[in-house]
């Protein structure tokens, strides 16, 4: 097993590393730049921008760019914001611990429901009740993130009064209540994706899985269905957590789009902001972050393979 995860992240970092040069090289491709936004300001002339071209290092080469840019990186420097002039790595810290609760919370939340769901839904086949959970998930899956999110706004905020609008926390409250009230619907939101590919992918998974023959064996030796329910689940999860690895950098993508709705403080917003802004170190380690979580989504995922099932062992 060490060896197996030894070789996976000799791989991830080569992974990282190609990904981080393909992208590095199409930003800087891109027409504009980040002094595009002084071009039309006629109090700022071309010999400025010539002289913050030249102290941000855009005069030279891409690739001499990337280079340091890199050697930055492996030695614990992210750089600074062309924008704000801070350092990277401090502006993500301080955004960081908001995001991943959100991410956490929206995980926790899909699992809680869409287990259940999809259970429910394959032990009554083809009955009204799956018709409708089928026809829910397809609708989740085809319903618009940013108008699910305003339309929970409306209902639950605006009209009912039920839960706050955005933000994060009350002005001059810190209290846990008033962080749940203010989580509920940015975690529906962004977990609501997960909740019904989730569903749908372990409602087949379980079909198929009744069907075999060890269940017919064990339901014909007179195994209580609890007991069968509970092998079932556990060999039908194998695709589940596939799917649920490579969600975790699909969460954190889908944050961009529900921190913006709900004003929530995150990395979200950070990175949609330097995209604005064309800041490259930033987008730079919203890429790598992203890159990242998909990668250790697909480690643990294949780790978890052989805790499912005894048959799979890794060398």
């Amino acid at each position: 097993m060490i060896a197996y995860v030894a070789q996976r992240a000799g791989q991830a970092g080569v992974l990282l590393l190609l990904v981080s040069l393909v992208s590095y090289g199409i930003m800087n491709a891109a027409p504009g730049g980040p002094l595009a936004v002084y071009l039309h300001n006629p109090q700022v002339t071309a010999d400025r921008i010539e002289l913050l071209r030249h102290q941000l290092g855009l005069d030279r080469p891409w690739y001499l760019r990337y280079l340091a840019w890199l050697a930055g990186i492996l030695q614990g420097h992210w750089g600074y914001s062309y924008y704000t002039g801070r350092p990277v790595l401090q502006m993500i810290a301080e955004r960081v611990p908001a995001t991943f609760l959100l991410m956490l919370s929206a995980f926790v939340l899909a699992i809680a429901l869409a287990f259940p769901l999809g259970v429910f839904a394959a032990t009554r086949k083809y009955s009204w009740a799956d018709n409708l959970l089928s026809f829910g998930s397809f609708f989740a899956w085809a319903m618009p993130t940013f108008w699910f999110g305003l339309m929970l706004q409306l209902v639950l905020a605006v009209q009912l009064r039920l839960l706050p609008v955005a933000g994060m926390h009350e002005i001059g409250s810190a209290s846990p209540l008033d962080l749940l009230r203010h989580l509920v619907m940015p975690a529906m939101v962004l977990g609501l994706g997960s909740i019904a590919s989730w569903s749908r992918y372990l409602r087949s998974s379980v079909l198929e899985t009744l069907g075999q023959d060890y269940v017919r064996t064990a339901r014909a030796k007179g195994l209580p269905d609890r007991r069968v329910r509970r092998h079932v689940l556990r060999n039908s999860m194998i695709p589940i957590v596939t799917l649920m690895g490579l969600d975790l950098h699909v969460l954190f993508s889908g944050a961009v789009i529900t921190e913006s709705i709900f004003g929530w403080p995150g990395m979200g917003r950070l990175f949609l902001s330097a995209l604005s802004n064309r800041d490259y170190p930033l987008q730079m380690a919203g890429l790598m972050i992203s890159a990242s979580l998909l990668i250790l989504g697909n480690l643990l995922a294949d780790l978890t393979y052989a805790a499912l099932d005894p048959r799979i062992r890794y060398r």
